[in-house]
């Protein structure tokens, strides 16, 4: 899994840069002593001025911070894009094909090629879905791919988001205070635009209005929990660029089947809703009766095809982390292809020898929970304690099922400025990826930077940051 030494995107072995860096390796030698530190600054008041922040729970400094910026760009080749871009395609298009199995008739379960109690029992799967039809068959619209680097031509994806994948703000106005800060290395290269994202979000939305719909244009909304969640600036962001509504629950309704939205003009027929809320909380007839944030009827109106969910309810069942292992099973059996990008090598626990593996190496080993996120419920071994070590071996002999785990990736780095100095910091890497009447995949993602030296964790809820990705075109 990679050299000892982590693979570093910008200098070969002999010091020489790589070829996609030439640009910025000139760039950075011709920069005077303070000029990345005062672009820092700069970012820094541009990001607060938009008041791009997240919510950091149970922080207690206040609760809302700037995500850091990093103003040295990380660089893709585009032969190498295309390679990753035609990965992430077939991945997508294999999760979507499984879930659409799961909830009918279940081939892959009666096959054997991934466990049946996997997923019945699994937490995420929605039995609600069952025989369910959405709109032009897809059920995960918007997904979020974690790819990591480990060599030159060594790519892994770490895992799957099909839930609601956030982030894809910080891509874009990275992108924007890059265009600002260094318009003069612009100039010198060749950067596949990002911006065109929320024209093809909405795009995306609009061509999976319901089968019924009868009209011009789908009226589609973004429904958001509210301001306190933690991505609220993404979910009001991108319903402004998008030219959509952003809603709460109690500004929708449901009557005769349809849904509606209250607006001071009277109500407005919605056909398609984007939600960021979790499947829980959709519909308290349906879901949790206790849900204060979804719309009662909304999941009878979506059953009946008057509305799209975007993504669809049950879609958390194709990124839970042990159906992860699977996918590279799933790609053959639906596509009937070899998986293009490979899964980082995965133990798991259930199985008594893996098991026992796993307890004597924990120390050198990353553990995750099957549903954590966020960076939590887990540990990397090499960076944590011995109380640690014991704590997760208790964890994982009660509970094998809920973790995974993984060898320590080296994770490849980019040189990153800190405190005035340019050093390597590791990377990981977001695509996002849209599904609707085709699959559209926007050049690059959110790139995650692990801000403390020789940190492998990259959440921003952790202390990581973000880097604008610049894929050059040919």
């Amino acid at each position: 899994m990679g050299e000892q030494t982590p693979f570093d995107e910008m200098y070969n072995p002999d010091g020489s840069v790589r070829e996609p860096y030439r640009a910025l390796s000139e760039w950075l030698g011709e920069q005077p002593d303070k000029a990345l530190a005062l672009m820092q600054a700069d970012a820094e008041a541009i990001f607060r001025k938009l008041g791009i922040t997240f919510a950091v729970y149970g922080s207690e400094e206040g609760t809302e911070k700037v995500i850091p910026f990093d103003v040295i760009p990380r660089i893709i080749a585009a032969n190498e894009w295309r390679r990753l871009s035609k990965g992430i395609e077939q991945r997508v298009k294999a999760l979507n094909a499984f879930l659409h199995d799961i909830y009918h008739r279940q081939e892959i379960l009666k096959a054997g090629r991934v466990p049946e109690k996997l997923i019945l029992n699994n937490e995420a799967f929605c039995p609600q879905m069952m025989g369910l039809d959405p709109a032009r068959g897809v059920y995960a619209h918007i997904i979020g791919v974690d790819i990591v680097r480990v060599g030159p031509d060594e790519f892994y994806v770490l895992e799957d988001n099909l839930r609601t994948p956030s982030g894809v703000s910080y891509m874009l106005e990275d992108r924007e205070a890059m265009m600002m800060l260094a318009p003069d290395l612009f100039q010198k290269s060749k950067v596949a635009p990002v911006e065109t994202y929320p024209e093809n979000l909405r795009r995306t939305l609009e061509s999976v209005a319901p089968a019924n719909f009868k009209g011009n244009t789908p009226n589609i909304a973004v429904l958001t929990p509210g301001i306190f969640n933690s991505a609220y600036f993404e979910h009001s962001f991108l319903a402004d660029q998008m030219g959509a509504q952003l809603c709460e629950g109690n500004d929708l309704f449901v009557d005769g089947g349809k849904v509606y939205m209250r607006t001071t003009t009277g109500p407005e027929r919605v056909d398609v809703i984007y939600r960021r809320i979790d499947d829980d909380y959709l519909d308290p007839l349906t879901f949790r009766p206790d849900s204060m944030l979804g719309v009662p009827g909304l999941f009878d109106a979506y059953r009946a095809g008057n509305v799209t969910l975007v993504n669809a309810p049950g879609t958390g069942i194709a990124d839970d982390k042990a159906v992860y292992t699977y996918v590279p099973e799933i790609i053959e059996f639906y596509l009937g292809e070899k998986a293009l990008l490979q899964n980082v090598p995965t133990y798991n626990c259930t199985d008594e020898n893996q098991r026992a593996w796993v307890l004597e190496n924990i120390a050198d080993l990353v553990v995750k929970e099957v549903h954590g996120s966020g960076g939590y419920g887990m540990m990397v071994g090499p960076t944590s304690s011995k109380a640690m070590h014991a704590e997760f071996r208790k964890k994982i002999e009660a509970r094998p099922d809920n973790y995974i785990v993984q060898p320590t990736l080296n994770l490849s780095t980019c040189p990153t400025h800190i405190n005035g100095d340019v050093a390597p910091r590791h990377v990981d890497l977001r695509p996002y990826v849209l599904v609707g009447d085709e699959v559209r995949i926007t050049p690059g993602g959110l790139t995650r930077v692990a801000l403390k030296k020789g940190s492998l964790v990259v959440n921003s809820s952790q202390g990581g940051g973000t880097k604008d990705t610049w894929v050059l075109e040919d």
